[in-house]
C-alpha cells in the first residue's frame, strides 16, 4: 500500500515568489526544499509522507538543517519538527489565517540570532578551591586522612553532603557572574536545563546581529578569565529555536 504523500513544514520567510533552496527535505529521498506563499509570506516545504515523524537524531538534522540553510538568506520563523500538512492549499490556508501572527514573529526576529553557551566546571580545579575556601570541608578531609575507611563511613557521608553544597554555591557564583556579563548584550536569555554535577551555564541568548561580535569578545573575555577552572562551548549564529515555539 503507498503512503500518501504531504507536505513536511520548517519555517516561515517573508517573500513573495517562489523559492527553491535545493534537493535535501527531511526523509532522505533528496526531495526539493522550496515555497509556497501568500500575501508576502511564504512556508518553507519539501514533499514527504504523511507520517508521524519520530525525533531520530536522523530527522532532527535535516531539520535543523533546511532551517539553517534558508537562514542564510532570510529571517526565520522556525515550526515545531514534525509539523506536516496534506496540500498546497493548506499551506495557504494557514498562511492567511495566521497572517497577522506571522508578520509579527518575523519582526521579532528581524536582525537577530541565538547564541548557545554552555559552561562546564572543570572537576578538579573546583574541588580544589572548595577546600581552599570551604574551612568545614577541609578539617573534614584532614581529620579523616589516613583512617581506615571502614572507621570513617560517616565522616565520609558527611564530606560528601559539604562538598554537594560547596559545589552548589561556587556554581551558582560562576552561574552569575556569567549571566552578568553576557546578559547585558543580549536581548533575552533563556536557560535550560544543565545535566551533571559540573554543568553551571546552559542557556541560549536572543542578540542582536549587529552586536553579536561584541558577544564574542564578552565570550573571550570569560574564557580568559575562567579558562583554568571552566570550559565553556559556544555556538553561535543559531535560529532562533529557543525564543520563537510556533505549533500548528
Amino acid at each position: 500500500m503507498n503512503q500518501q504523500e504531504g507536505l513536511y513544514l520548517y519555517c516561515i520567510i517573508r517573500s513573495s515568489s517562489p523559492v527553491s533552496f535545493g534537493h535535501f527535505g527531511i526523509g532522505g529521498r533528496g526531495d526539493e526544499v522550496t515555497t509556497v506563499g501568500y500575501d508576502g509570506l511564504s512556508a518553507v516545504f519539501s514533499r514527504a509522507p504523511l507520517v508521524k515523524y519520530e525525533a531520530s537524531r536522523e530527522n532532527m538534522i535535516a531539520h535543523e538543517m533546511v532551517i539553517e540553510t534558508v537562514m542564510k538568506g532570510y529571517s526565520v520563523l522556525p515550526l515545531r519538527f514534525a509539523t506536516v500538512v496534506e496540500s498546497e492549499s493548506d499551506v495557504m490556508e494557514l498562511l492567511k489565517e495566521k497572517h497577522d501572527r506571522f508578520t509579527e514573529g518575523l519582526d521579532f526576529v528581524e536582525g537577530k540570532v541565538e547564541l548557545g553557551i554552555k559552561a562546564i566546571a572543570k572537576k578538579d580545579i573546583v574541588f580544589d578551591d572548595i577546600l581552599q575556601n570551604y574551612e568545614e570541608v577541609r578539617k573534614l578531609k584532614k581529620k579523616i586522612e589516613g583512617m581506615p575507611h571502614d572507621q570513617a563511613y560517616y565522616e565520609h557521608i558527611e564530606i560528601g553532603k559539604k562538598v554537594e553544597e560547596a559545589l552548589e554555591l561556587e556554581k551558582e557564583k560562576y552561574r552569575k557572574a556569567i549571566l552578568d556579563a553576557l546578559g547585558s548584550v543580549a536581548l533575552e536569555i533563556k536557560e535550560n536545563n544543565c545535566f551533571g554535577d559540573r554543568m553551571i551555564v546552559n542557556a541560549a541568548f536572543f542578540v542582536d546581529a549587529k552586536r553579536e561580535s561584541e558577544f564574542d569578545s564578552r565570550v573571550n573575555e570569560l574564557a580568559d578569565q575562567y579558562g583554568d577552572k571552566i570550559i565553556f562551548k559556544y555556538v553561535g549564529g543559531l535560529p532562533p529555536y529557543s525564543f520563537v515555539n510556533l505549533s500548528l
